[in-house]
Parts: C-alpha cells; sequence; structure tokens
C-alpha cells in the first residue's frame, strides 16, 4: 500500500502536464494553458477534452451542481476518490483521460489496462488502485523537487491559504460534470443540448469558483486538455491540399507557422522540464562552500534577505 508520502507536489504547468500524459503512454493529447475564459481563448483549441482547474482550497468548497445519480451513466463514468495526499494533479488528468473518447486519444497500454482493471470497482478502490499504480506514481514522481534536508513529518503540514487542490470538468453523457476526488461522487452541473459548446456551459460555475477571491488575489489556473495541435494542423493542411485554390495554399503556409510554433513551444517544455528535474543540489552546497571560504557567506545572506523584504513590501503595497 502506498503512503500518503509518496506523491510530490506537481507545478501546474502545460508543460509538466503535456509530459505526464506522454509518460503514461497516451498520446494525441496535449495541455495548453489557459488566461481567460473568453470564447475566443479556446478557438484555436478545439475540440477540447477537459478542464483542469487549480484553486485554492477552503474548508467550505462547494459545487452549484448536484451528486450525479444517474446509474447508467455512472457505470460508465470513471471517478477515483483520493486518498493519497498530493495525487490530485495526476488524478485529475487522468480522470479526463480516462473518460474521453474521442479519436485523436490513444490511451496506451497503461491506462488502457487500469481502465479495464478497475472497471467494475467503485470510487473508493478505484482510488486505491490509483494509489498503487507504480508505472503512474514514478511519472508524477519524476517531477519530484530535489530537497537538501529531510524533514520531520509533523513540520510538513501547511496553513490552509497554502493548501490548492485540482479538479476536472468534462463532457459525458450530454451532461457536464465535476470530478473532484475529494467529494463523495461525480457532480452533475447539467444539460449539454446538442451542438452546445460544452466549454460555455462550464465558464459560470467556474466564474462562481473565481469570484471566491478578493479582487487582485491569484489562487486559481485552468488549463485545457485538447488534441495534439500538430495533428490537427497537419489534418486541416491535408484538406486544404485537396482543394488547391490560393486561399487554400496561403492557409496552408499559416498551418505550417504554426506547426513550427508548436516545435518550438515543445522544445521550451522539454527544456524547462529537464531543468525542473535537475538536481541543483551538489551546486548549491559548492556554492556555499565557496562563499563560506571566502567570508562572503553571511554578507551575500543578508543581502539576499534585505532583497526579499523589499519584494514584499512591493507585494503589499501593490495588494
Amino acid at each position: 500500500m502506498s503512503g500518503v508520502d509518496e506523491w510530490c507536489l506537481i507545478e501546474s504547468d502545460p508543460g509538466v502536464f503535456t509530459e505526464l500524459i506522454r509518460g503514461f503512454g497516451a498520446t494525441g493529447i496535449q495541455v495548453e494553458e489557459l488566461y481567460s475564459l473568453d470564447p475566443e481563448c479556446f478557438q484555436n483549441l478545439k475540440p477540447v477534452h477537459g478542464l483542469i482547474f487549480l484553486f485554492k482550497w477552503v474548508s467550505d468548497d462547494f459545487s452549484d451542481g448536484t451528486l450525479l445519480k444517474d446509474q447508467n451513466i455512472l457505470s460508465e463514468l470513471f471517478f477515483a476518490k483520493q486518498v493519497i495526499n498530493n495525487a490530485c494533479a495526476t488524478q485529475a488528468l487522468i480522470s479526463i483521460l480516462m473518460n474521453c473518447h474521442h479519436d485523436d486519444l490513444k490511451l496506451g497500454q497503461t491506462l488502457s489496462d487500469f481502465k479495464e482493471f478497475t472497471r467494475f470497482f467503485d470510487s473508493g478502490m478505484k482510488g486505491l488502485s490509483l494509489s498503487n499504480a507504480e508505472l503512474i506514481r514514478n511519472v508524477h514522481n519524476s517531477f519530484a523537487r530535489q530537497q537538501m534536508f529531510e524533514f520531520d513529518g509533523k513540520s510538513k503540514k501547511k496553513d490552509k491559504e497554502d493548501v490548492f487542490h485540482f479538479i476536472s470538468y468534462i463532457p459525458f453523457a450530454g451532461r457536464l460534470i465535476e470530478l473532484d476526488g475529494l467529494k463523495e461522487g461525480p457532480y452533475d452541473l447539467g444539460p449539454i443540448t446538442e451542438g452546445q459548446d460544452w466549454v460555455a456551459a462550464a465558464r459560470p460555475h467556474i466564474e462562481k469558483r473565481m469570484q471566491k477571491y478578493s479582487t487582485g488575489e491569484i489562487h486559481f489556473n485552468l488549463m485545457a486538455v485538447v488534441s495534439d495541435q500538430k495533428m490537427v494542423y497537419n489534418k486541416r493542411i491535408k484538406e486544404l491540399e485537396v482543394k488547391g485554390t490560393e486561399e487554400a495554399k496561403a492557409q496552408i503556409e499559416n498551418l505550417k507557422m504554426m506547426i513550427s510554433d508548436e516545435d518550438v513551444k515543445m522544445h521550451r517544455y522539454k527544456t524547462e522540464n529537464i531543468r525542473r528535474k535537475h538536481n541543483y543540489l551538489p551546486l548549491i552546497i559548492e556554492i556555499l562552500k565557496t562563499l563560506g571560504k571566502e567570508g562572503k557567506l553571511v554578507e551575500t545572506f543578508e543581502k539576499a534577505k534585505q532583497k526579499a523584504i523589499q519584494i514584499q513590501q512591493k507585494k503589499k503595497e501593490k495588494s
């Protein structure tokens, strides 16, 4: 059985989540960060398969939906209770992947086997199974931050303002569903009519959560799980090549530039993730040793301390 401390905290970043997907063995899907809920922000990302929302968790957390009761839907929907600490990022992502039936997504062997294995489990057993899924846990923990010291578990407890949580929103069986592993089950946020943009239906529910926080405070982050953008662009190019018109040729050139932009972005993601995973502690220790030998350690510490105080003061003044 996995211990609660065996899962690390995950940064809310599209590059991290995209690499998690690849690490699980799934293809045809990537994650994009959203800076607004305006419809135009989603226009170039369609199809959107799910939304991952990070927010500051509070004890009076709510859902403006109702607990899903439809057994026909529940029997087909993957929902796992969160029974392990720090796993909500991976759990929110897997909740979308397991419930996505789009042709672009290929789950891969690991997730397909896990889905089949847990098919008839209740939500609690699915959560326990996830906690013991070694490959999934290892991929998740590949983003663990290196620590110079091991601390007593009691000192790891955080105040409420430091507790953040990930949940998912998906369209499923004609309903808008909220998946939160800390709740007793999936929440039904209402019907999605034929032809309706499900993201537009989710927007007011997400906005209600955002409105809980004071103006100027940033306690949330939103990411979209979308089809692999290069794959989408290449499909569109093939469609346009059949037309052969001048307008189609111009669109193809634009799509080729967008593919190039995707290559640059994925290279940046890869570089950033390598840096996230790299162990800088030996370098830091050597720098500290050198500063100590040269008698500059205390002086450097005091300068850094004053700079940190100034930054905090500016933040307070800005607020």
